[in-house]
């Protein structure tokens, strides 16, 4: 199995796992359009490429940093949690139909988007940087690389950048095809859902991330792998390892 596909298959498996983050892809999916779940998907997915890559090259500062600093990342992870719920409970829900209006209604005679329009874009930025920044405050992303890539004997990479950087990419394009999937999904049935509906999964969406950031709070940050992921450290235990030759030089 060449070391891209392997990269696919690790970020892919941890991406899947429903949580916060897939929580919030499917509301803003249901909620406002495609792209805003995508693009807080694809926050989680860099996040997930930059965690692969300092656990690829074995950035020793960074890891140890990761490692030592865990238990207030976690905490400040809950937080951001926790206010991200509250303003889904609280926020105001407009129908479709309004939305849609102002949204023709922000586009001027001669074709042009004025700053309400350009906020709205903004707002896709905002949804991706959140997700980013929520991805990176969770160590335990980092604490899975490293042992899915060790159990994998792809620390052989280090030293070659073409091999790490092509395994970073395989794990940005797992993730990735996750969150595509599932915005996919979300989209795909969007059209089931009415103004009331979709305050419902506002609030009970608000509930679900403030739960989560609380038990990111009172719960004592671990650097064990968790279970779903020593089932693919084993499975990859069962595939050929990542083999790394070098020409020799040549003798007189």
């Amino acid at each position: 199995m060449n070391i891209f596909l392997k990269g696919l298959i690790v970020g892919f498996a941890l991406a899947a796992p429903v949580g916060p983050i897939a929580a919030l892809c499917v509301q803003r999916t249901i909620a406002r359009r495609w792209a805003a779940g995508f693009a807080s998907g694809l926050g989680a997915a860099v996040a997930d490429a930059l965690y692969g890559l300092i656990a690829a090259f074995g950035a020793t500062f960074i890891s140890e940093f990761l490692i030592s600093e865990h238990e207030w990342l976690q905490r400040v992870g809950g937080v951001i949690l926790i206010l991200l719920g509250m303003r889904l409970i609280l926020k105001r829900v407009e129908p479709r139909e309004t939305v849609a209006l102002d949204a023709k209604a922000n586009v001027s005679g001669n074709g042009k988007v004025n700053g309400e329009a350009q906020g709205k874009r903004r707002g896709l930025t905002g949804y991706f940087f959140a997700t980013l920044v929520l991805t990176l405050t969770n160590p335990m992303t980092f604490v899975a690389f490293a042992a899915v890539f060790a159990t994998m004997g792809l620390g052989a990479t280090r030293g070659h950048s073409i091999l790490t950087l092509e395994l970073v990419a395989g794990v940005f394009a797992g993730s990735a095809l996750w969150w595509t999937i599932l915005t996919a999904l979300a989209h795909a049935v969007r059209h089931h859902f009415d103004f009331r509906k979709l305050a419902v999964v506002n609030r009970a969406t608000g509930v679900f991330v403030i739960a989560v950031g609380i038990v990111y709070l009172l719960l004592r940050p671990s650097t064990e792998p968790p279970k779903p992921l020593q089932r693919i450290e084993r499975w990859m235990q069962r595939t050929p390892h990542a083999q790394v030759t070098t020409t020799p030089a040549a003798t007189p």
